[in-house]
């Protein structure tokens, strides 16, 4: 049974995810959810679960390490729950 907390804590780090790839989009290159899905080996599902506002997926600490190494952010950025995302 999920709580509210993880619930939260999905959302946060699914909206990071989903910022911070556009934004590499923007000052980078092209990141597409399925670029990011194969640099980090999980399925294009995963990475478009995880961005998605309705779905509360789980992931392991493995792949966020992998996904902030992709971003070329620190890991701790997908943690930030100060920044408004639209």
């Amino acid at each position: 049974m999920k709580t509210f907390e993880s619930e939260q804590l999905f959302k946060i780090i699914g909206s990071n995810v989903k910022y911070y790839r556009k934004l590499y989009n923007l000052n980078k290159g092209k990141m597409t959810q399925e670029n990011l899905a194969e640099l980090v080996d999980v399925s294009t599902a995963l990475i478009g679960n995880l961005e998605s506002d309705n779905i509360y997926q789980g992931v392991s600490v493995i792949t966020l390490w992998k996904i902030s190494q992709a971003l070329e952010i620190p890991i701790e950025n997908l943690f930030d729950s100060n920044k408004k995302i639209s």
